[in-house]
């Protein structure tokens, strides 16, 4: 009875040793695959802000909004690697096969990575079904907002754009002062007649009922269509009113990406109506959600059982790492392609968890396969 004790003492120790590890090696490539995503979307979202004029905590903002949905596809890689990484040093200070020697299987030894695949995929449940929708609603109100800001659209110098339809604006340079140099506005929203400005300067003054562009030394010239007469017209000052031509809709298409997993696990024909979608749409984004958080949790446990199928060698591991990455890569391969059958008829939505499923399959087969070990030399030396 001592001995088992002692036994269970050691395995338990075990256990939470390398559970530990595993957590800390999750965090590790979490964080590092996470900002080499991060700085490549930044350097995109920073040129499109700061070039339009937003200041660094709008940027801020939307990185920070933009984070969980990022963070929910490197978790599953983070897991694969982190068990990878401790799997392949353990094999490597032959700890692994200390404990199997001692009488524990592979199925026990896979015990903390269970436990850790089921935090990863806890992590990206709490992610999918509740802090991406979240944030996606709200990122796309800052959108919104933003689309509005006149100073922001116009405040941009050396480009030419075009705030509204039928308009173009362009400014040479901006002054620390905030004024406008060398401006050119044209405008060819009414279909009869045709308007350019050109100016100087100009300022932009903000009032109760909107916002002007105030014109300073300029020509104004038209184009009136019947007859193609060109009038023109030298003016001091010019006041013109933009803030028609910024005017957006304040509404946000609905849509099921901005809904938490709870408000769509009702009527789907009545979710579908109400957000301007399809009942198949509504199931590939709910269960989509599950199957994320269920290949999440398989992940590790591939790489784990690869591994330990290959046991410990004096030239380390590095067919059975590839052998594991190339899994990975198939069953996400798969899992991209499935979402075109459920979209097309909600019923269908089982094979979403497809790939989870045979990502389970295999890891029994590959740890039973660690508990035998030679089985398959045997029968084949049978059949020979």
């Amino acid at each position: 009875m001592k001995t088992t004790t002692e036994r269970g003492t050691t395995l338990a120790k075990f256990d939470r040793y390398m559970l530990s590890q595993l957590l800390v090696l999750f965090g590790f490539f979490a964080l590092v695959l996470v900002a080499v995503f991060w700085i490549n979307r930044a350097v995109q979202l920073f040129d499109r802000l700061i070039g339009d004029g937003q200041t660094a905590l709008v940027f801020l903002e939307f990185t920070a909004l933009g984070l969980p949905r990022l963070i929910t596809t490197v978790l599953p890689i983070a897991a694969f690697a982190a068990t990878i990484y401790l799997t392949n040093r353990l094999n490597n200070e032959s700890e692994l096969t200390v404990m199997m020697a001692t009488g524990s299987s592979p199925w026990r030894l896979a015990w903390p990575v269970t436990i850790f695949g089921l935090i990863a995929g806890l992590m990206m449940s709490v992610l999918s079904h509740f802090l991406v929708p979240a944030a996606a609603a709200q990122l796309s109100e800052r959108e919104v907002e933003v689309s509005r800001n006149i100073t922001s659209r116009l405040l941009t110098e050396g480009t030419f754009l075009s705030p509204s339809t039928g308009v173009t604006f362009y400014s040479r340079a901006i002054g620390e002062d905030g004024v406008l140099r060398d401006v050119f506005l044209a405008d060819r929203r009414d279909d009869s007649e045709r308007m350019i400005y050109t100016a100087a300067e100009a300022y932009l003054v903000r009032n109760n009922d909107g916002t002007s562009l105030i014109m300073v030394d300029g020509l104004a010239q038209r184009l009136t269509e019947p007859g193609k007469r060109l009038s023109t017209a030298k003016f001091q000052d010019f006041s013109f009113d933009i803030t028609g031509l910024m005017r957006t809709d304040d509404a946000i298409d609905p849509s099921i990406t901005y809904l938490s997993s709870p408000a769509l696990m009702g009527d789907w024909a009545n979710v579908a109506t109400q957000n301007n979608t399809t009942t198949g749409a509504v199931a590939e984004e709910l269960h989509s959600r599950f199957a994320r958080a269920a290949f999440c949790f398989v992940t590790g446990l591939i790489g784990f059982a690869t591994l330990l199928v290959g046991g410990y060698s004096r030239f380390g591991v590095w067919r059975e790492i590839v052998i594991a990455f190339l899994l990975l890569v198939a069953l996400d391969g798969v899992r991209s392609t499935l979402s075109a059958p459920v979209l097309n008829d909600a019923r269908m939505w089982p094979i979403l968890y497809l790939p989870a499923l045979v990502g389970g399959l295999t890891v029994i087969g590959l740890l039973w396969t660690a508990a035998h070990p030679g089985i398959w030399r045997r029968r084949l030396r049978g059949l020979a």
